[in-house]
């Protein structure tokens, strides 16, 4: 508690599963957070959960694939903070389907929310974290950017935010900037629930912990990654699996 004090964090895809949950932890830890999502009304309920103030947790609708949208939203982040210390890059979409069935738009549509987005707010960001000689950004990928049945357009986009990750990390350096990835495996989230039982089943049987993780489970590890503790930690991918890729 308290290690982020007066430190202003960007969480996208904030409104629920693990954004929500490190909303959540990131507020605990003293950071003043401005979550932002796609959808408004579960944004402004989880931000009068977490903080019926408006002063520590401040919602604001963007649509992260849109270019135009990301500079709005991050010039009132500047224009009311006047700096932004970290960027929590976690909006992502499935548009599931075998590779031979899918779609121009299922691929579209899950490379724009899940890469290109972070091209849009880590452009947002990165100049002015280089001027103030500090920053950290938490990239979430995925356990499946190692390939997935039925999720080519998923796995690619998880897969291209490594390299991201790591080439900013490369370029940010010697700016005191870190950039760092994280992996989920199998977590307990609103999109996992619509998967079917058999695929929820097969994913927790090949996690040697035996069981799905918890949102906050991811956050503990983001906390760490945006504190001082994680100074010298940059362009890793830390997997949040409960062993998943050892399997």
């Amino acid at each position: 508690m308290g290690d982020l004090m007066n430190k202003i964090a960007v969480v996208t895809g904030g409104a629920q599963g693990i954004g929500a949950e490190v909303v959540r932890r990131l507020s605990q830890d003293g950071a003043t957070v401005v979550a932002v999502d796609l959808n408004e009304e579960k944004l402004q309920q989880m931000a009068i959960e977490l903080d019926e103030t408006g002063e520590k947790v401040v919602p604001l609708r963007c649509n992260v694939a849109d270019g135009a949208d990301v500079k709005r939203v991050f010039g009132s982040v500047y224009e009311r903070f006047g700096r932004v210390d970290i960027l929590v890059n976690n909006a992502g979409i499935t548009r599931d389907a075998f590779f031979h069935k899918m779609s121009e738009e299922q691929w579209d549509a899950v490379i724009d929310v899940n890469l290109k987005s972070m091209f849009h707010t880590c452009q947002a960001v990165i100049p002015k974290m280089r001027s103030q000689e500090y920053g950290k950004i938490v990239n979430v990928s995925s356990s499946s950017s190692w390939g997935n049945m039925g999720q080519a357009n998923y796995s690619a986009s998880k897969a291209g935010v490594l390299g991201l990750t790591r080439t900013l990390a490369k370029e940010n350096g010697l700016k005191n900037i870190t950039v760092n990835a994280i992996a989920p495996g199998h977590i307990d989230t609103e999109m996992t629930k619509n998967m079917p039982e058999n695929i929820k089943m097969m994913a927790t049987m090949l996690t040697p912990a035996g069981r799905a993780g918890d949102p906050s489970e991811v956050a503990s590890v983001v906390s760490f990654l945006v504190s001082d503790d994680s100074s010298f930690v940059n362009g890793e991918c830390i997997s949040v699996s409960g062993g998943y890729l050892m399997v």
